[in-house]
């Protein structure tokens, strides 16, 4: 949660699965829980203003920061507690199959001494503080929005940011070019199937987009909304909002279908912003984690060497119940 404020999706997985994932795997815990709950997190706090989801709402009906966000503030502050929550039942899970002798899913403590399987080797002590040291000042600049201006240190992309702390951390915790080659082989699967998905996910939201396919969709799907129902849309849209992350790019959904569904509830009398924080509830926020149409999700899975199935098939409710529990806040605090 405390990455995410940064707004970037891949970089909250990129710094939360690769300090982690080591630690898990040691454990023998599920290599599912930690992307599942990672995302759980990133997805709530995806709501945030500068979040894309939250911009697009605001653009797309015309709203500000006081009309969209400030109202469904108590709803995302329940959906943190949920994660919370979520977590801690998920981790008491674990914690009984672990007692029982479940299988172990990684590396025996001592076996190996990173995730990409290389032998135990001893460390000197100042290697740890180094490192300590190098990530903490990595996820300082990640932040530097919020104090570089101030100082005024020129904002540096976080590519760019990655890419500098990897050159000052390999040959440090590698010494020669065997070991450094070894290292960047055991994560060479990883990048290469996280860079391939990204591209087939834009090929495949490009399709979508290219050919209308998408704008037929939602169409349809405004379309078909019963009479009957129009006087709850909001809570509809905001239960609806995060499995639809599955089928809709966030802006085939924030600029095509939304409009649709704000105007049908002006027509009636009621507040069509009042659709735009029902769709935030889920839409691309508690949905992107598990989406399929966004590169942030390969990311996660590319890092955490887990399938798509398997992350949607374990997450997914959980997601869901996220969403459930901020319609419920949001409904009895008057912001639906």
């Amino acid at each position: 949660m405390v990455v995410a404020l940064d707004g970037d999706g891949s970089t909250t997985f990129l710094i939360s699965i690769t300090a982690l994932m080591p630690v898990h795997r040691r454990m023998g815990v599920n290599p599912l829980v930690l992307p599942g709950i990672v995302g759980l997190a990133a997805g709530v706090m995806n709501i945030l203003p500068w979040g894309g989801p939250t911009a697009r709402t605001m653009s797309a009906l015309n709203g500000t920061l006081d009309q969209v966000f400030l109202p469904i503030l108590p709803a995302m502050l329940a959906g943190i507690v949920w994660v919370f929550f979520a977590a801690f039942l998920i981790g008491r899970r674990e914690k009984v199959r672990l007692a029982m002798g479940g299988p172990a899913t990684g590396p025996a403590l001592g076996e190996a001494d990173d995730v990409g399987g290389a032998p135990a080797t001893p460390t000197p002590g100042w290697l740890f503080w180094f490192n300590l040291a190098l990530t903490v000042v990595l996820i300082a600049f990640l932040f530097q929005g919020l104090w570089g201006e101030a100082l005024g240190v020129p904002e540096l992309h976080p590519a760019l940011l990655f890419m500098i702390a990897f050159a000052i951390a390999l040959p440090v915790n590698r010494r020669g070019w065997p070991a450094q080659s070894a290292q960047i082989a055991a994560h060479a699967p990883s990048v290469v199937m996280a860079t391939s998905m990204m591209f087939a996910a834009g090929v495949f939201t490009g399709v979508l987009g290219g050919t209308g396919m998408i704008k037929a969709m939602a169409g349809v799907l405004a379309g078909a909304m019963p009479a009957a129902l129009t006087p709850y849309l909001a809570p509809i849209v905001a239960v609806t909002s995060m499995p639809l992350s599955l089928v809709f790019t966030p802006d085939a959904y924030y600029f095509g279908v939304l409009p649709v569904f704000a105007h049908t509830a002006e027509a009636i009398g009621h507040d069509p912003l009042a659709i735009g924080r029902a769709a935030l509830l889920g839409q691309m926020t508690t949905g992107f984690p598990v989406s399929p149409l966004v590169g942030a999700t390969f990311v996660l899975l590319g890092l955490s060497q887990v399938s798509l199935r398997d992350h949607q098939r374990f997450t997914f409710l959980w997601a869901f119940g996220t969403t459930i529990v901020m319609t419920i806040v949001a409904a009895l605090t008057g912001a639906l």
